[in-house]
């Protein structure tokens, strides 16, 4: 019996119902990382291959769990009463349709319905329901970025949030819900052009005051509640149910009275219940009376317009009979777009001094601008002079709205938040306008928005959470602030702010955003470069190469107008330096001759600048010498020159004292020694890297540097032999918080790392991360990727599991190659190493039949000593006259490495005949950890100790070698 713990149960039945682990994460409440973590071990509990093997076990194992997803459906506070043909229509036009968007004004009832329509359709859509809130987006252009929060999607590295959403939602049968689309509908549109052309089995359920002019929308108008002359239509129901709701129950043969009413309100839903809200304090006589005055609902632009009259009337209305402070606070807090607390809004609303001067501006309590202001804070006046009084009454204030249903409570960890429906906050900010206080509003929002985010920079245990509940208005408050002259610069230090927090956050599509953001907000040109270099290096996380180029040119541009011509070369040096480090992230490649202008621009402008020279230094070794290999570089290297000119690039950005610097001229040594074949050098100089970056800030400069210098050390650890190391490195980097939403990223160089030491257990569990994130991702194409790929597959085939492995050769062809590298580099060495395996040493020969000198980039970096050392036992096993020649060549090109240096031991102890000496090759793989060569040196021994090779091979996940390479040392030598 296999023990399964309930959460492990509970997220196998959500991987038999084909959720990604985003998916599931969202649905349980819990990280990423703890799925994979629960599927991992489900995986190794169950003795199957992959994420298909254990969603196809899930019947068997009779997991309880959902028969169908749970809706992510928003809980409504009250009952759904009637509707029963609106619901019924809608329903059949979801089914029907692909795209249904319910119309009406605002208050209509809406999103109820929608909500109840999405609750019953909820069976028909096995992979779910998802509900959308696009209230407090206040950007187009973050609608995907409001989608993917729902999904529980983070930002995907090289790719913008709507391909991220395609992409989850791809080959899924779900409703989307989106809600209240109308103040959105630049960015609701084009998002769902591509849902909808991309993913075939999801169906979307919006609602807006107006249609989305979408292909293949069907609209459906949301009619008022029913007005039955009998006083048994909906209308009615709701009424009475509400007031019945807060103890007022009616008496049957008032319902004629109450149809009277309602049908004054045209059957808005809204209105109904704001009329009903009123009636323990008002009776049904009082509600009459105050209905009775058209003025209030016919007067005053837009309040004219059909679509609005009713909702307004009772607005009106229900505003009217508020005391004047009570307005005051209604139409004030209406600047939030998010639930706030009583706190915030005391502080907002201008009753309470702000808790710190962030901006400048002085904070000035209970400040009132607009005719009858004086008299409306009148109750406020004369109020006990300290903060927790002022917030007191604040308090009552917000109670009294709650209780006239303008106002909705929720309880949170944090304490209890308000928040105002969208169309009473709408009203709310027509009131601001009319009362001449919008501007003044805004700007004590503002300021509250600076400092909540000056506080969000200071790392506290519960700051995420903090995060969330505030973000949607610092965005708001942001967006306002951008469009005003005035408050240019507070825009701009906003922006700034949301900068860093969204990047600590992770995302950081957003980050970039708001960097650049920050950059053209800027008025002094020094602040526009530092902008636009931490937005180029938030592309550089996001493995954007084009951007990262474009970033530091426009960095380049600011710092001349600035008058800082270092900073300037410095910046053009970085964008030289960063088409040829980085060319593998771009989509259009800079030419080399246009990397050499900006090199040639940068020297005339570097003048005696130490950070200057140091960057010019750093181009001069990519662009002149090609030290990091790339795809625009020439095909041979002087590598003494690359060398020489890496160490110059070294020195110089030592003196400066800048550690990223030297971090990134370090790399391009790291890559120099690479073209000397000196492994272990290599391997020195990129620990030497990640010394270097110990404790380094979680900038984005800083996250950029550190996740690049842990794939370069898993690599040269790898390239060196040292396999313990590139194994730490590898899960420090699969582990990094930057890469927790892209797990190929995260984990193809681990899946190296194992693939090369035999671990077919981990390169199991591994590739389901990496294959999940790759899917999710849109199945790019990333040729940097395919090293993984081949590794997998030859896994398999050492499991002699030829279906899989095949599935995974399909995948390399959707990921794309480096020929060279396929052919001569990481193609050589894994496609050996199976070869072998299967007792194939003259394929094997063939295989790796070129002169490491020959094909010298496709095998220098990790491959040299692994060629080199599986070459030289092909010669051996497959009887090679050259075996000899090979062995002494071989050992010393590897020297140091201790896996392949116990490789080549190997080999010529085979050729010898040495079984002692074999034996002892057995012990140096164990040390070097790769446990997989142990026991095949085992197996190649025979005799007693093949039992024992077998065993290791088993426990490994692997099948047993070819029984034609079994003992083939003879007994008693």
């Amino acid at each position: 019996m296999v023990d399964i713990s309930p959460r492990e149960a509970e997220v196998l039945a959500l991987v038999g119902e084909h959720l990604s682990n985003a998916e599931i994460g969202a649905r349980l409440f819990i990280s990423v990382r703890t799925v994979e973590t629960h599927v991992s071990s489900l995986l190794r509990k169950l003795a199957v291959p992959d994420r298909r093997a254990l969603a196809q076990r899930v019947p068997e194992l009779a997991v309880s769990g959902p028969a169908q997803p749970v809706p992510v459906l928003p809980a409504p506070l009250t009952s759904f009463v009637g509707r029963v043909r609106e619901r019924t229509e809608l329903t059949e036009l979801t089914r029907a349709h692909r795209q249904v968007t319910a119309v009406g004004p605002g208050g209509v009832g809406k999103t109820r319905l929608a909500l109840a329509v999405a609750a019953e359709a909820a069976g028909g859509y096995p992979d779910g329901v998802w509900f959308v809130d696009l209230v407090p987006v206040a950007d187009p252009g973050m609608v995907a970025t409001a989608v993917a929060g729902a999904l529980g999607l983070g930002d995907q590295p090289g790719r913008d949030m709507t391909e991220s959403v395609v992409a989850a939602l791809a080959d899924h049968h779900a409703l989307l819900v989106l809600d209240n689309c109308e103040h959105v509908l630049d960015g609701v549109a084009p998002l769902l052009e591509r849902l909808l052309a991309a993913c075939p089995a999801v169906t979307v359920l919006a609602t807006s005051r107006a249609r989305l002019m979408v292909p293949f929308e069907r609209v459906y108008q949301v009619p008022p509640l029913s007005l039955a002359a009998d006083g048994r239509s909906d209308a009615v129901a709701l009424f009475m149910e509400r007031a019945a709701a807060v103890g007022w129950p009616l008496d049957p043969p008032l319902r004629e009275q109450v149809a009277s009413i309602c049908e004054r309100l045209d059957g808005m839903a809204l209105a109904i219940e704001l009329a009903a809200a009123r009636y323990p304090t008002l009776g049904l006589d009082g509600i009459t009376a105050a209905l009775s005055h058209p003025l209030r609902m016919l007067t005053g632009g837009s309040r004219a317009d059909e679509r609005h009259r009713s909702v307004r009337a009772v607005l009106d209305w229900s505003h009217a009979l508020l005391e004047p402070a009570d307005r005051t606070l209604l139409r004030r807090v209406s600047v939030f777009v998010a639930p706030f607390t009583a706190q915030a809004a005391a502080e907002v609303t201008g009753f309470v001094h702000a808790a710190a001067e962030v901006t400048g501006f002085e904070h000035a309590a209970a400040e009132v601008t607009g005719a009858g202001g004086a008299a409306e804070v009148a109750g406020f006046e004369g109020a006990a002079e300290v903060a927790g009084a002022e917030e007191g009454l604040v308090a009552e204030g917000l109670a009294r709205l709650a209780e006239q249903s303008l106002l909705v409570v929720t309880a949170s960890p944090s304490g209890t938040r308000y928040r105002a429906l969208e169309t009473i906050r709408q009203y709310g900010t027509e009131r601001l306008t009319e009362a001449g206080e919008l501007v003044d509003a805004r700007s004590r929002h503002l300021r509250w928005c600076l400092a909540q985010a000056a506080g969000l920079t200071e790392t506290v245990a519960d700051w995420r959470v903090r995060f969330d509940a505030v973000a949607d208005d610092l965005r708001a408050a942001l967006a306002w602030a951008a469009d005003r002259a005035e408050q240019r610069a507070d825009a701009c230090r906003l922006a700034g702010f949301l900068a860093e927090l969204t990047f600590t956050r992770h995302l950081t599509a957003e980050s970039q955003q708001r960097y650049e953001q920050a950059a053209v907000l800027a008025d002094d040109p020094a602040v526009t470069a530092s902008m636009y270099r931490q937005a180029a290096a938030v592309a550089g996380c996001r493995t954007i190469g084009d951007d990262m180029y474009r970033l530091r040119r426009a960095a380049a541009d600011a710092a001349r107008r600035a008058g800082d011509t270092a900073g300037a070369a410095g910046d053009l040096a970085t964008a030289a330096t960063t088409a040829y480090r980085f060319s593998s992230k771009f989509v259009r490649i800079p030419s080399p001759a246009e990397a050499l202008a900006l090199l040639t621009e940068a020297r005339e402008l570097a003048g005696d600048d130490p950070a200057a020279r140091a960057a010019v230094a750093l181009a001069e070794a990519g662009v002149l010498s090609d030290a990091f290999g790339a795809a625009q570089g020439p095909p041979d290297n002087a590598v003494p020159e690359t060398i020489a000119r890496a160490e110059r690039a070294v020195e110089l950005a030592r003196r400066t004292g800048d550690h990223l610097a030297e971090s990134a001229a370090l790399d391009a040594l790291t890559a120099a020694h690479s073209w000397a074949g000196d492994n272990l050098a290599v391997a020195a100089t990129a620990q030497r890297r990640i010394m270097l970056l110990t404790g380094t800030p979680d900038t984005p400069a800083g996250t950029h540097e550190l996740i690049d210098a842990l794939g370069m050390v898993t690599e040269a650890g790898l390239g060196a032999g040292d396999v313990p190391g590139a194994r730490r490195w590898a899960r420090q980097l699969a582990g990094h918080p930057a890469l927790a939403e892209v797990g190929h990223l995260a984990t193809y160089r681990l899946l190296m790392v194992e693939a090369l030491a035999g671990n077919a257990t981990e390169v199991l569990t591994g590739s389901v991360r990496f294959l999940d994130g790759w899917r999710r991702s849109g199945s790019p194409a990333q040729p940097g990727l395919a090293p993984a790929a081949v590794g997998v597959a030859m896994i398999h085939g050492l499991r002699d599991d030829q279906a899989a492995r095949g599935e995974w050769q399909e995948i390399l062809d959707q990921l794309g190659t480096s020929a060279g590298g396929l052919t001569y580099g990481y193609g050589a060495v894994f496609d050996a190493m199976l070869l072998l395996h299967q007792g194939r040493a003259p394929e094997a020969l063939e295989r790796m039949a070129p002169e490491p000198g020959e094909v010298w980039k496709w095998v220098t970096w990790i491959w040299l000593h692994w060629y080199v050392a599986l070459r030289a036992e092909a010669a051996v096993l497959a009887g090679s006259p050259e075996a000899r020649d090979r062995l002494v060549e071989a050992r010393t090109i590897v020297a140091g490495n201790p896996v392949a240096d116990a490789m080549v031991a190997r080999a010529e102890a085979l050729l010898d005949g040495d079984r002692a000496a074999l034996l002892g090759t057995a012990a140096a793989f164990e040390v070097a950890g790769c446990r997989y060569q142990s026991g095949r040196t085992l197996l190649l021994a025979g005799g007693a100790d093949a039992e024992r090779g077998a065993a290791v091979l088993r426990k490994l996940g692997l099948a047993p070698m070819s029984a034609g390479v079994h003992g083939l040392i003879r007994p008693g030598r």
